[in-house]
């Protein structure tokens, strides 16, 4: 699909993509989101229900996001460990602190909460929102390519769940060389493994 694109088109087509499946998330009402939200997280519970304990990673909520945090807060209370990413000055690969609920934040130039201080530690999973996410695996995020980076540095690599709204559930997001695909997408129609 999208194979006789140039770069110019296909880069036109996956801004036109991830501003479509965002502004579709920001416009669903706040009741659908909670329901729907509540059937990502009960997906979720099951497929995380897979693994043993360990570091999880997740986002902070950003632009209608489904919010992982009430998630997290009962899987602490599980003998799980849980970590946030933090973006560094440079544009490189993002580093991970310890997160809990006692933690104190500060804003990114993203404006996104992020842990204040801390060892830099490595997640066992991490769970990754998407603006859309196709039949493979790829997804789209913002642009910038900080997970990719971020990913391709990691080894062993930890397992990646795209979570997100079945709204942003395309055929293909036209992946690029260096985009790299998520092992399950969990959304609130269900559970995919690739």
């Amino acid at each position: 699909m999208h194979t006789s694109l140039g770069p110019e088109e296909i880069l036109a087509f996956r801004t036109a993509l991830r501003r479509q499946c965002l502004q579709a998330r920001e416009a669903l009402g706040a009741a659908e989101h909670a329901l729907l939200s509540a059937r990502i997280e009960r997906n979720l519970k099951a497929e995380l229900q897979m693994h043993a304990p360990g570091r999880i990673g997740f986002c902070w909520p950003f632009r209608a996001e489904f919010d992982a945090r009430p998630l997290v807060r009962a899987l602490l209370a599980e003998g799980w460990t849980a970590c946030l990413p933090v973006v560094g000055d440079e544009v490189g690969p993002m580093r991970f602190r310890d997160w809990t609920p006692a933690t104190r934040m500060q804003a990114d130039r993203h404006g996104i909460q992020t842990p204040l201080a801390g060892e830099e530690v490595v997640p066992d999973l991490l769970l990754l929102p998407f603006n859309a996410i196709d039949a493979c695996g790829y997804r789209l995020g913002y642009g910038a390519g900080y997970f990719d980076r971020t990913l391709a540095t990691m080894h062993p690599r930890p397992r990646v769940i795209g979570v997100g709204f079945n709204l942003g559930t395309v055929a293909s997001v036209c992946p690029q060389p260096h985009d790299i695909p998520v092992d399950c997408r969990v959304t609130e129609t269900g559970i995919v493994h690739f």
